[in-house]
């Protein structure tokens, strides 16, 4: 009787000892969807590599996708079949979803039509064939000297200040609305332009992310996936202070605002 008794609990550590190594050593899949923000200087790849190279006991084994053409809408990503059929694949345990750089800092009635609309309908659909998957909205940032391409009698964006803080809120208004978690990009952006402004954050065109810009985003939506204090040896070629300076304000800004960011467990 004691014989059986000690097979079957051998049996049970067995399959237990094996589902953890599963857990442990399966790939997180994410899915990215956005545009010229996400690829410049290849954000996903920064992130697997950032996730690759924390403390060993901890490290993260992530694959992606990403759908990144130039000046990309939630309702273009929305017409491409390649993407549509990426999401309907129903592998994916995070998808991070970026809109165009102007259209949430547009008035309220036009991001209403424009972007909430086509946010929630993307939403959803992920969540159709990927039932378990965890939606992030990558909240990105104002344009250096404010936007680029004004809006008629809008002038609240004309400086950077202006547009980042209608970045801030339509990005948070989108994840509030849909349940989603918010990566706070445009925040940790602004309180870096705030406390280290010589930091070169902008490619020369003063929109698009420099390596270190994207290298910011990064951490922000690695910090966002992973709630926890890391240190990583990845700096993406960056000095080793101003890197680690990046991964403590990084951390420090979603893990004080979870409730902000409506990110839940």
């Amino acid at each position: 009787m004691m014989t059986r008794f000690l097979f079957f609990l051998f049996l049970i550590l067995c399959c237990s000892n094996q589902l953890f190594s599963k857990q442990k050593n399966d790939s997180i899949n994410i899915l990215y969807i956005g545009n010229s923000y996400t690829y410049y200087h290849d954000l996903p790849k920064m992130v697997q590599s950032i996730a690759a190279n924390i403390a060993l006991d901890h490290r993260m084994k992530l694959s992606y996708k990403a759908f990144t053409p130039g000046g990309c809408t939630f309702k273009r990503h929305l017409q491409n079949k390649e993407e549509m059929e990426a999401i309907k694949a129903g592998s994916w345990d995070y998808v991070v979803l970026q809109e165009q750089s102007v259209a949430p800092a547009l008035p309220t009635n036009v991001v209403q039509k424009e972007t909430y609309f086509y946010a929630h309908v993307l939403d959803s659909l992920i969540h159709v064939y990927n039932p378990n998957a965890r939606v992030i909205f990558y909240m990105t940032w104002g344009h250096k000297d404010g936007c680029q391409e004004p809006y008629k009698n809008y002038p609240v964006i004309d400086t950077y200040q202006g547009m980042q803080d209608r970045l801030i809120t339509s990005y948070l208004e989108m994840s509030y609305f849909n349940n989603a978690w918010c990566a706070p990009v445009g925040m940790v952006w602004k309180k870096v332009r705030t406390e280290r402004p010589y930091f070169t954050l902008y490619w020369p065109d003063c929109s698009h992310p420099s390596v270190l810009g994207t290298y910011l985003a990064a951490n922000t939506i690695f910090s966002t996936i992973y709630q926890k204090h890391y240190q990583t040896t990845f700096t993406a070629g960056l000095d080793l202070e101003m890197s680690e300076y990046i991964q403590q304000v990084t951390q420090k800004m979603v893990l004080e605002n979870l409730e902000l960011l409506n990110i839940k467990k």
